[in-house]
């Protein structure tokens, strides 16, 4: 008996089995992860140390050592590079193709609370590690300028309105900020005023640091009611750090302004960005892994006019770079491409049959063959 036979034999069936699979092809079709290059997920996990202050050798000798030393043992480990500049430590860790980067990332975590007593105790933050891929470009750059705002206060606004509302989308991994200048506090000594008061370096830091601390005060428990102690000894401007007593000679204080001069600035000078020729914070955007490029872009661009909403009327946020332009390209040529091949399919057919009704099983079950296939 022909396979053919049953099909023949039941056109009913056999077209709602066609529109079946054609539906099933048209859902696959909306799923299919779209990406520039093909998704290889390569398990190299990245680790950051702040240490502000810190010269290269410090950072390499009490930061990065320990923890290549940590990361050493690690079972899987293929290769580890690290580098170590002022105030900053990163280390590159390389697993085996044939280990699940999920549990590299767990081996990682354990390396990094096993070498927590090995660190300096004054890190501002512990290490931070988050999984890296080489191939992966950000999805999309934005740029965010203003002509009558500060950029340490753009870089402020687009840290805590911007970033965590991108980061919240679905398919987003990683939102990171570039050429932001975050506002600080900035203290210049005076050699010569802290050697005439017999003051080094080290007693004017940890004055510094004792003066501002952010930490919780207790409270009162009366045998009627409950007072909460709300004080906050935090420093913020260089007003307040006028006032902080450094230390004390001949039964007098010596005022941080006697041996220092304090101004309102940035943490890092010397990192910008510009767009153009414009100073800008830029924000990058990394799509997660298997994630729908066109899609994760998409959502964002329907977000930015909320967010431009809440933020000032000076701030303007700009598109860069948007790698989606050339893969919705390379879709929209393929969408092209199966219509033509439809289309053609069925002109051939017909020409052939000379018959439209004749055409007409044929032209269905070809061209919805190919959209099968194709998804």
């Amino acid at each position: 008996m022909s396979p053919s036979r049953p099909f023949i034999l039941r056109p009913v069936a056999t077209s709602l089995l066609m529109a079946a699979i054609l539906l099933v092809g048209i859902v696959s079709y909306t799923q299919l992860p779209v990406s520039a290059l093909p998704e290889v997920d390569y398990p190299t996990i990245q680790v950051l140390t702040f240490y502000p202050g810190a010269s290269p050798q410090v950072m390499a000798t009490t930061v990065t050592a320990p923890l290549e030393r940590q990361f050493g043992q690690l079972q899987g480990l293929s290769q580890m590079t690290s580098s170590s500049s002022g105030g900053t430590s990163v280390v590159v860790l390389q697993f085996n193709l044939s280990l699940n980067i999920d549990v590299a990332e767990e081996e990682v975590q354990s390396a990094i609370n096993a070498s927590s007593s090995f660190l300096p105790a004054n890190l501002p933050a512990p290490p931070i590690y988050s999984k890296t891929n080489p191939a992966d470009a950000p999805v999309l750059t934005l740029a965010i300028t203003s002509n009558s705002i500060p950029l340490s206060q753009v870089e402020d606004l687009v840290d805590t309105r911007l970033a965590p509302k991108i980061s919240q989308l679905s398919g987003v991994g990683l939102v990171s900020i570039s050429g932001g200048q975050k506002p600080a506090v900035r203290i210049q000594a005076n050699p010569t005023a802290l050697s005439s008061y017999g003051i080094n370096l080290e007693d004017l830091r940890t004055a510094v640091t004792q003066s501002s601390v952010n930490a919780a005060k207790g409270n009162f428990d009366g045998p009627r009611q409950d007072y909460q102690i709300d004080a906050n000894d935090q420093l913020v401007t260089s007003k307040d750090y006028r006032s902080v007593v450094v230390a004390y000679r001949n039964g007098g204080p010596v005022m941080l302004t006697d041996v220092a001069k304090i101004v309102d600035g940035v943490e890092n000078s010397t990192q910008a960005a510009w767009m153009d020729q414009t100073p800008a914070v830029i924000l990058n955007v990394q799509r997660q892994p298997g994630a729908n490029t066109i899609s994760v872009v998409n959502s964002i661009k329907l977000l930015l006019p909320q967010l431009k909403n809440n933020l000032p009327a000076g701030i303007d946020v700009k598109i860069l770079t948007d790698l989606t332009t050339p893969i919705q390209a390379s879709v929209d040529d393929v969408e092209f491409e199966l219509l033509l091949t439809v289309f053609l399919v069925v002109l051939v057919i017909f020409l052939f049959l000379r018959n439209l009704y004749a055409t007409i099983i044929p032209s269905v079950a070809v061209p919805l063959s190919l959209i099968e296939m194709t998804t």
